[in-house]
């Protein structure tokens, strides 16, 4: 039985150890922190493509979280301009699910275990090699461990990437923070499974009540020029509720009563992706999710694509005996749609960005005839290659790219 070494233990290493087991595989996970991260994370949505190839990992639906089928979007004057569907539903009626990023790793994780998928904390990757035989994993404490094919899932500054190609990359600024947190006691317009989303004057503000009485809620704000890490380090939590304040005052929606009612809000992150990576893969050590294709938050598929990857990689690894080759179909199955997804979300990123008054008037023309209800609903139409996408565990791979259902 090939051994797999699994570098991280977010979303996409447990769904990796998951898959890579299912193909027959020994899956080892190895966690940079000395401890799970239960209670580690902010909210998210997952895209029914995403819950779609969680399913398909046979995780079983997910008790944590609410179905999320629909949202509204409205300008800064509370003028709503289309209400449409989160992708379209799975035949059981499965549908988009907010849930927090430590419910949904916590549930990936437990799956893994009641597998029993073996996984090590306090193992952060040093470096790794080839050898004859397979792939050697060194780590911070001293020790190593060998394998005959390594994933590494361990996120937008990955090592396993840095082992792959020393030359490094640079990620790409997208010209917002983004923050968020979860409020309670106030009253917000409401409606059962629905995002409402607001084009504000000087940012962008989502809400979503859930069933318990919280509002979650998360906002990007513009700031053109990418800030230095000190700098942004530096932010205290007071100034920065104070900055969030003063940008949306004045929109006609809840943002200023829900930041204000916040005991602690996310610090400011600002929004980076990978548009490309030139080298997915060597002959037995590969990247997934974030560590690959990190993709802005705005497209709403970042754990969506780790999990999907998690599924063909699998599937990659059960049906081509020859690694070096099923690495290969692995990234020429996956690289034109996640680098699809990306350039999605870009594009939705300068989308809600602000800045002068004549490019706000031209973003709020903009957005009232691509989000009118029927612009809306035909724009959703066209993204069916985003949200429709299924794959099926059981359909084989075969020793060449098959795109259709994988």
């Amino acid at each position: 039985m090939a051994k797999a070494l699994i570098i991280g233990g977010g979303v996409a290493g447990p769904a990796s150890a998951i898959a890579l087991q299912r193909a027959g595989l020994e899956p080892v996970v190895y966690e940079a922190y000395d401890r799970d991260a239960d209670g580690i994370g902010q909210n998210l949505v997952l895209a029914v493509n995403g819950y779609s190839a969680l399913l398909a990992l046979g995780v079983g639906h997910l008790a944590p979280g609410f179905d999320i089928p629909r949202y509204r979007f409205h300008l800064g004057n509370g003028k709503q301009l289309c209400q449409v569907r989160n992708g379209s539903p799975l035949p059981d009626g499965t549908a988009a699910r907010a849930i927090t990023r430590s419910d949904l790793y916590t549930t990936l994780r437990d799956a893994a275990i009641d597998r029993g998928v073996e996984t090590h904390f306090g193992k952060r990757l040093v470096d790794a090699s080839l050898t004859e035989k397979g792939v050697v994993a060194r780590f911070a404490d001293g020790t190593e461990a060998t394998g005959d094919v390594l994933v590494g899932a361990d996120g937008l500054h990955s090592v396993t990437r840095k082992v792959i190609d020393p030359s490094g990359i640079r990620y790409r600024y997208g010209g917002l923070w983004t923050t968020g947190g979860y409020a309670t006691g106030v009253a917000v317009p409401s409606d059962p499974g629905t995002e409402f989303m607001y084009l504000g004057k000087r940012g962008f503000f989502c809400h979503i009540p859930d069933p318990e009485g919280r509002v979650w809620w998360y906002a990007s704000i513009t700031r053109p020029e990418e800030p230095d890490p000190k700098d942004l380090a530096a932010v205290t939590p007071e100034e920065w509720r104070a900055e969030l304040i003063r940008l949306f005052t004045g929109d006609a929606n809840s943002a200023v009563e829900l930041i204000n009612a916040t005991e602690a809000i996310w610090p400011p992150r600002p929004i980076q992706d990978i548009p490309t990576l030139p080298k997915w893969r060597n002959d037995r050590m590969v990247v997934i999710g974030d560590a690959c294709h990190a993709v802005s938050p705005s497209a709403g598929q970042g754990v969506s694509m780790a999990i999907e990857d998690a599924v063909v990689l699998g599937k990659c690894l059960r049906d081509i005996p020859d690694i070096p080759r099923a690495l290969s179909v692995y990234e020429d199955i996956r690289r034109e749609r996640v680098e699809r997804i990306v350039a999605f979300g870009k594009q939705c990123g300068q989308a809600l960005m602000t800045g002068s008054k004549a490019r706000r008037i031209g973003r709020d023309v903009f957005a009232r005839i691509a989000f009118s209800q029927r612009g809306a609903e035909k724009g959703q139409e066209e993204m069916r290659w985003l949200y429709d996408h299924r794959i099926d565990w059981d359909a084989p791979i075969g020793t060449t790219n098959v795109p259709a259902g994988a």
